[in-house]
């Protein structure tokens, strides 16, 4: 029985994890490498149940009791105590995830059970380093502020018992479960985004349309509120050069390797995205936001 949920990196989906996991009755533990990381994300997390609060999604009762079960740790061995299942959402690097599970595999009682909130690796890639295959899967969710979306995916050595575990977990938290029959790299909803932002990317690395223009099309004959470069400033740049390096170096893909190196330019000059204010437009007011923007009125650029 699951009571207690490790999340392994205070990031922002890790935030938006627990504090999901702790408004269900989970009591909650994050780990990071650093006192400052867990501070500034403890913030965010208060921040973020206000908003819940604010829109109805908690009580100002549920909210204090919600964050009344959270705690936060530098400290591995208190990390992993009790901890009955894992949510890891370190960076999209499988030597990394698999020398961080290996190490809370020799801290975390037999029981636990790991998952892995990947993007776009599978388990099958660190699944041995692990030191317990048999109990790791992967549980993606998506943005938790706009979604309850959430892909279960095991991999070929995952026990039916744990995976059928991680998919009533996942519903006990409010989640609509997807359940892949296979290993599949991006799942289901981030298969066909990829292929959108691919696109997107190629399309402006070869300076056929303007970053801009692009969203145009993408919005104007869609009706979406956004294209698929403000879905990446959304992402967060540098997880998408991550994952586009990765695959174009694994894959030997010159296409994707011109992408890889088009994001790369915006992650050297620290645009990352909505969170850094900064990506491939401007926030918080960001142009494709702003009245007149379907009509091609800001022509300035899309950092304006």
């Amino acid at each position: 029985m699951i009571k207690r949920v490790l999340i392994l990196g205070a990031g922002t989906m890790g935030q938006q994890i627990g504090l999901q996991c702790a408004m269900h009755g989970y009591d909650v533990v994050y780990y990071d490498i650093s006192q400052q990381i867990l501070d500034a994300s403890a913030k965010r997390v208060e921040k973020l149940s206000s908003w819940y609060a604010s829109i109805g999604r908690l009580t100002q009762e549920q909210r204090e009791e919600t964050l009344g079960r959270i705690s936060y740790t530098t400290d591995p061995a208190e990390a992993a105590r009790e901890a009955d299942l894992v949510s890891e959402s370190v960076p999209e690097d499988p030597e990394l995830k698999g020398r961080v599970f290996a190490q809370f595999n020799t801290l975390c009682p037999d029981r636990t059970i790991f998952t892995t909130n990947t993007s776009y690796l599978v388990p099958s890639m660190f699944a041995e380093a692990t030191g317990r295959p048999e109990k790791l899967a992967a549980l993606h969710f998506h943005d938790l502020r706009a979604s309850n979306v959430v892909d279960v995916m095991p991999h070929p050595g995952t026990s039916p018992e744990v995976t059928q575990i991680v998919h009533d977990f996942a519903e006990s938290i409010g989640q609509i479960v997807i359940m892949l029959n296979r290993e599949n790299n991006g799942y289901v909803f981030n298969t066909m985004l990829s292929s959108l932002t691919f696109s997107a990317m190629t399309l402006a690395s070869k300076n056929v349309a303007s970053i801009e223009d692009i969203d145009r099309a993408w919005m104007g004959i869609t009706h979406m509120p956004m294209g698929p470069f403000g879905i990446m400033d959304q992402i967060g740049l540098k997880t998408v050069w991550t994952i586009t390096e990765y695959w174009a170096k694994k894959m030997n893909d010159p296409s994707s390797q011109a992408n890889a190196d088009f994001v790369k330019k915006y992650v050297d000059n620290g645009w990352l995205g909505a969170k850094t204010r900064q990506g491939f437009y401007s926030y918080p007011s960001p142009a494709y936001s702003r009245d007149g923007f379907l009509a091609g009125k800001n022509k300035k650029g899309a950092k304006d």
